[in-house]
């Protein structure tokens, strides 16, 4: 049985500045929905990523800034971090670990994220 991880919840004070930060990452909006007054439902996925987060009113009952040490993986450490540099997000410096290079960046809510190179990068 195969079963696949497809959607977080990220909790978030403030929807359309949560949107505007993770477009500005470079996150694709799916669904912005607002389903009745009690519940706004946006879906965004990160490019080349088969699982979403979703935010918004009635979502999660999770305190805003509360996720910490959501992963996403890339192929290079290096061209991730100047393409998030570049887009105006700020991130950490490159932290090599011997299981790999990682950067770092958080919403404007404080959810924490962490971009790795699974492979250590070659010094």
């Amino acid at each position: 049985m195969d079963i696949k991880l497809e959607l977080i919840g990220v909790p978030v004070t403030d929807i359309d500045r949560a949107k505007t930060f993770y477009e500005q990452v470079g996150f694709h909006t799916d669904h912005d929905h607002r389903v009745s007054d009690d519940i706004r439902f946006v879906q965004m996925t990160p490019p080349g990523s088969a699982c979403s987060i979703a935010f918004g009113k009635g979502i999660t009952e999770m305190a805003p800034g509360s996720l910490d040490n959501m992963q996403v993986v890339v192929a290079d450490i290096e061209a991730a971090h100047a393409d998030l540099t570049g887009r105006g997000v700020p991130v950490s410096e490159i932290d090599d670990q011997p299981w790999g290079s990682f950067v770092y960046f958080a919403d404007p809510d404080g959810n924490r994220w962490a971009v790795q190179q699974t492979t250590p990068r070659a010094k």
